[in-house]
């Protein structure tokens, strides 16, 4: 039986020839034909293989904020949110406002998306040169180690940029989950946005100003089970070329860690709450006040896991660079140059996911 996960047609609007990903076998299906298999390509090398974290990591818990306060302008919270995105690039909010019943019907879509055979997936697969459909991404060689994952990624916003081909529509109720998702996040993202414009000292809007108009991708990430979770990676460790990613967590089953003082440490998930992590895009704006961070997935034996990350990034068109509010030629040197967004994209999917190396390609050489 073929599992690989067939090309799918290219789209007229999507750039096409920079971000070439191999077409993979699909890790749910490898699963369904037999539990205790894992394919040699999916085997990492011994010390990149995750370990069971000591008690300290175990005990460590990312930032808590509550987005209700912040939405408010309180200035406690506000700081909270300032030495949450310092210290650890990552925090989880809650009372964000988003309805418990548009989260809950996210996740029965994405689960029901998974659950299609494999042959009706296929009818959405990406292919080679574009980022959107079901797939893989970041998949540049025949040699390289796969992650035990399988995940869907369309665009949403802007609307006019959505590529329907890539949407399982004929699933009853798939679309609208999705939009309304797609919307209520926005909104989060938003005030978000207008946080860090605070902190940086713009005002409310000057820092959305400096993105061009926003983008949103979504991407359900499917996790599934593993016959030897010590071997293999969900998500290889990776930072997000983003400005920043909005996750909505499996509320049973602790899959993602963060890379923390060298040490990986599990996100445990706060049910309806999101998880917010800063992504290269800011750290690139900041000038390094707010690093993006290293992040992978780890797998279990026992329960598959999902994921649907909200990844909220600048127009391809806008250029970034460190903003003016963020330099200080005595204290805090510009750090990065100048880059058009569409560029640094380019550059990452030009690569496998390895930790931070893409961001040398913004950053400035130290005499």
């Amino acid at each position: 039986m073929d599992l690989k996960i067939k090309n799918g047609g290219a789209y007229k609007n999507e750039r096409l020839g920079w971000a070439r990903s191999l077409a993979v076998p699909s890790v749910q299906e490898i699963v369904r034909n037999d539990f205790r298999s894992v394919p040699e390509r999916y085997i990492y090398e011994k010390q990149d293989r995750p370990l069971i974290p000591d008690n300290l990591s175990a005990s460590l818990e990312i930032p808590v904020i509550d987005f209700s306060l912040l939405a408010k302008g309180d200035e406690d919270e506000i700081r909270k949110l300032d030495l949450a995105c310092k210290d650890w690039g990552f925090l989880q909010i809650i009372n964000h406002g988003v309805r418990e019943e548009v989260l809950h019907q996210m996740k029965a879509a994405a689960a029901s998306f998974f659950e299609l055979p494999l042959e009706e997936k296929n009818k959405y697969a990406k292919a080679e040169n574009e980022i959107q459909g079901y797939g893989q991404n970041f998949v540049i060689s025949e040699g390289q180690k796969l992650d035990w994952s399988d995940m869907i990624y369309m665009i949403t916003v802007p609307p006019e940029n959505r590529n329907y081909k890539f949407w399982p529509l004929t699933l009853p109720g798939f679309k609208e989950a999705v939009e309304e998702f797609s919307k209520e996040v926005l909104k989060v993202a938003e005030e978000i946005h207008a946080n860090f414009s605070i902190l940086m000292g713009m005002g409310r809007d000057g820092f959305k100003r400096s993105q061009g108009e926003l983008q949103q991708g979504i991407r359900m990430n499917y996790y599934p089970v593993c016959s030897r979770p010590d071997l293999v990676l969900g998500c290889s460790p990776h930072s997000d070329g983003t400005s920043f990613t909005l996750l909505l967590q499996d509320d049973d089953v602790i899959g993602l860690q963060i890379k923390h003082d060298g040490a990986w440490i599990p996100v445990k998930p706060i049910p309806n709450s999101l998880v917010v992590n800063i992504g290269d895009a800011i750290e690139i704006q900041s000038n390094g006040m707010y690093k993006s961070i290293e992040h992978r997935v780890i797998t279990n034996e026992e329960k598959p896991r999902i994921s649907i990350a909200a990844f909220m990034f600048p127009d391809d068109e806008q250029e970034i660079g460190p903003l003016e509010s963020m330099i200080d030629d005595n204290h805090r040197p510009r750090m990065y140059r100048n880059v058009k967004y569409f560029d640094y994209v380019r550059e990452m999917f030009s690569r496998r996911m390895e930790g931070k190396a893409h961001t040398a390609f913004a950053k400035l050489e130290r005499q």
